[in-house]
């Protein structure tokens, strides 16, 4: 399938956006080149602020511009963003409702040479609790480039995760993108599989390999993780045999939780959870070799479908 880079994919889409909303200014921690917001200062240096190695400042300073009437984007790693400004963001962005946009690059295990330090595995677990803030965490490239029109339409606080490396695309085409929809991206009547950012992939290859077996299993993809409507994760499982969530987090606090607590007392299924357990992540020479290190291969996904349905009498 056709690799796109998550990363120039949202570098794109900012310059596109920024010539149809001159109120769009972008605010970089030192990591520009790494996070590609470097194609925004290339095109509109005057809309573009280098922070430099200092979140906490970005944040505040993001959230008076917003005040001030402009649509600020932020740029640093999800580790530092969610996690050095984490007070900023409660106290300046998520109870005043600043319209803040707080971009994550190279979430979860995706800077897989930089170790534990530098690999976010609970940014978007810590972003969803706090009230007000939407959480979105793309598929593909296509779908950042789609999620971004839709960010700077939606009033208020976002955060998005980008993936460090070049994934397949599945995303159509054709079609907006709408904050809290779920999109199906197979069908399938045996299982519903919930999967999110690089587990989109992962699930698709193991739906791929389980239809070869006559199991059929609807890949689903939740690139929103906050808001979680319950209407649209229900329709999803209503008629399954099992439900499985996968995505690149830890468990604690995380979308197969959530979709869990969504799940309990309507439907009484085989429930299984493809996810980080308790554990930071570590150093690797690729990124495939920490997905299957974690249990987040499509190997992984494969044996969670087959478990849940084994469960089914």
């Amino acid at each position: 399938m056709e690799l796109m880079n998550l990363r120039k994919a949202y570098g794109e889409a900012l310059v596109e956006a920024g010539k149809l909303h001159s109120d769009i200014v972008v605010l970089e921690a030192d990591l520009g080149k790494s996070t590609m917001s470097s194609m925004f200062k290339a095109v509109y240096p005057e809309r573009y602020f280098e922070m430099g190695i200092a979140e906490q400042n970005m944040t505040s300073t993001a959230a008076g511009l917003a005040l001030a009437g402009k649509i600020p984007f932020t740029g640093t790693f999800a580790v530092f963003a969610a996690g050095r400004a984490y007070d900023q963001i409660r106290c300046s962005v998520a109870i005043p409702q600043a319209n803040v946009k707080l971009v994550g690059s190279s979430c979860g295990l995706s800077d897989y040479g930089d170790g534990k330090t530098h690999q976010s595995v609970e940014d978007g677990n810590i972003i969803r609790t706090l009230p007000h803030m939407v959480v979105l965490n793309p598929a593909d490239a296509a779908e950042v480039k789609k999620m971004i029109p839709a960010v700077i339409a939606y009033r208020g606080p976002v955060y998005i995760r980008i993936n460090r490396n070049d994934l397949p695309v599945y995303t159509p085409a054709r079609g907006d993108y709408e904050i809290g929809k779920i999109y199906p991206l197979s069908e399938g009547a045996d299982a519903a599989l919930y999967a999110t950012g690089v587990m989109v992939r992962q699930s698709m290859e193991a739906a791929a390999r389980l239809r070869a077996e006559g199991i059929g299993v609807q890949v689903l993809n939740v690139s929103t993780l906050k808001p979680l409507p319950a209407a649209e994760v229900l329709k999803y499982a209503a008629g399954k045999r099992a439900v499985v969530t996968a995505e690149e987090a830890v468990k604690s606090g995380g979308m197969g939780e959530a979709v869990a607590s969504i799940l309990m007392g309507t439907y009484s299924l085989p429930f299984e959870q493809v996810a980080i357990d308790d554990a930071f992540g570590t150093s690797a020479g690729d990124y495939e070799e920490l997905l299957e290190r974690f249990g987040l291969s499509s190997e992984h996904v494969y044996r969670a479908v087959k478990r849940a349905l084994g469960r089914v009498k």
